[in-house]
């Protein structure tokens, strides 16, 4: 029985993957590969032109590989972002498009991986940190440490230790996926003395995508900033082990974001905020330093490091590899870029949105519009929660600071709260998103070009939400799941219902 669109694709994929096992196993010259990941931060680094961030590590490693500067995530969440990069498909694709702690999980476990490819084609595969996406059986790792998120941010030292022993004991090419906590919520000022001084709101300003600035918002916005401080640290730390063991050389290092930061039109969005993120590569003497304005995708990774290590390809994956890019100059590169969001944590947060983006406009466009989005209430609610928490000498009142916000910094929450069908955002004019054309008579014809690419997308990708009848039942499903405690005994059965073929016409 087919359980998801996309059991056909996988099947075939693992014919043409699973026989390479000991094709190029003693080809030592293949790249070694280290995935660096850190959560729930956007390009809030001192080398992507931010002005509060101190991030020597990072900056350091942008000078010597490329730096994306319009990079993006396929959607803004943990486990959704984790599964796509790994996978190398959209959630609509894959299934894991709610968090792995409220039991979604992907359509069908045999779905082709980074980790399964790279391990059949003679790869030693590891993680540290966590992995957040269902079935973690799917991901046949040779080494494992640090399996919870670690939000309390316990032993940090040990990253970079158990990294050292993977690194130093491994005599065939690896692939180590390094997943921090940084910069999770909650924003801790300090742990075990990093940083070594710790800003205050004194010395920093909000996001300028979320358009207010209160005090009791900056104060957790400069311990975001404090967390990010530390990432640089234990990233730094991780580079010395990886330049101790004689290794880097050969070894192709990728800095990313998991999403933007869990701040207001952040994190759980279809704005930049919530998408865009860093993306570093590194691999010396292949990688010519270099910044580029292109726009790449997560998705882009998978395809890119099975070309590098002449692993078998997976057919049909929507991403391209990144590899043209990796010397200066212009290429024959994608236009346009696509995203998407569902839910987060089932009712509270969801709210199916596409959205699609060129050189200069983005569009995004709500399935269930004019309606109250769930995750409006829930951000605001969560922040101020956070907030009190901090026993800090403020308050915090987020309400109060957009209703006396600027207009058209208003009128962005109103449309948050309560999406219309398109939201159209010229990007070069008003980068954070605050002012919607989509219903301006001039820009009627952009609207309605990016309107086709936007569906053309979702036809090509085989968005099963283009079916009236599975969003109804998507929509359903999810709504009446609304505490962990339900979902953790609720069986999903989204795999089965988005596979009908009355969905994939």
């Amino acid at each position: 029985m087919i359980r998801s669109p996309f059991a056909a694709l996988t099947l075939l994929c693992l014919a043409i993957v699973m026989p390479t096992t000991a094709v190029v196993t003693a080809d030592d010259r293949r790249p070694n590969i280290l995935l660096i990941v850190s959560e729930d931060n956007g390009p809030e680094i001192s080398c992507y032109g931010d002005p509060y961030a101190k991030t020597p590590h990072l900056d350091r490693l942008a000078e010597q590989g490329i730096l994306f500067r319009n990079a993006y995530v396929p959607q803004a969440g943990c486990s959704q972002s984790r599964a796509s990069f790994l996978t190398g498909l959209y959630p609509h694709q894959h299934g894991q498009f709610g968090l792995a702690t409220w039991g979604f999980h992907l359509y069908d476990a045999a779905t082709p991986n980074l980790p399964r490819s790279l391990k059949g084609s003679g790869y030693r595969t590891g993680i540290i940190g966590k992995l957040h996406i269902n079935p973690a059986s799917a991901f046949p790792f040779d080494f494992q440490e640090i399996s919870s998120a670690n939000f309390a941010r316990k032993n940090l030292d040990q990253y970079a230790l158990h990294a050292k022993s993977f690194i130093t004991k491994s005599d065939q090419p690896f692939f180590l996926s390094m997943n921090y906590p940084e910069a999770h919520d909650p924003w801790i000022a300090q742990v075990d003395g990093i940083p070594k001084h710790p800003q205050t709101a004194d010395h920093v300003l909000s996001m300028p995508y979320m358009g207010i600035d209160p005090p009791g918002l900056r104060e957790m916005v400069a311990d975001y900033y404090n967390c990010m401080s530390r990432l640089d640290t234990l990233i730094g730390n991780l580079l010395k082990v990886l330049d101790d063991s004689g290794k880097a050389k050969n070894t192709i290092v990728i800095y990313i974001g998991d999403h933007g930061a869990d701040m207001l039109r952040g994190k759980r969005t279809c704005f930049e905020g919530g998408l865009r993120i860093p993306m570093i590569i590194r691999w010396p003497g292949k990688v010519v330093p270099q910044s580029r304005e292109d726009l790449v995708s997560t998705i882009d990774l998978m395809p890119t490091l099975l070309t590098i290590t002449k692993s078998t390809p997976v057919v049909g994956l929507p991403g391209r590899s990144l590899v043209p890019l990796f010397k200066p100059g212009q290429s024959d590169w994608r236009t346009h870029l696509y995203a998407e969001y569902h839910t987060h944590a089932a009712a509270p947060n969801f709210f199916p949105q596409r959205c699609v983006r060129d050189g200069r406009y983005k569009l995004i466009e709500s399935l269930l519009p004019n309606t109250l989005h769930p995750d409006y209430k829930n951000t605001l609610t969560k922040l101020h929660r956070d907030y009190e928490r901090r026993e800090a000498p403020n308050t915090l009142n987020l309400m109060s600071a957009i209703k006396n916000a600027p207009p058209t910094v208003k009128q962005a929450y109103a449309l948050m709260r309560k999406p219309p069908r398109y939201q159209l955002y010229d990007l070069q004019q008003d980068p954070y998103e605050f002012e919607n054309l989509a219903e301006t008579q001039e820009h009627t014809e952009t609207l309605n070009r990016l309107r086709a690419k936007l569906t053309q997308w979702r036809k090509d990708t085989q968005d099963p939400l283009l079916n009236d009848e599975a969003l109804r039942q998507l929509t359903q499903e999810v709504q009446g799941i609304s505490n962990k405690s339900s979902a953790r005994k609720h069986k999903w059965r989204y795999p089965t219902y988005l596979s009908h073929p009355s969905v994939n016409k």
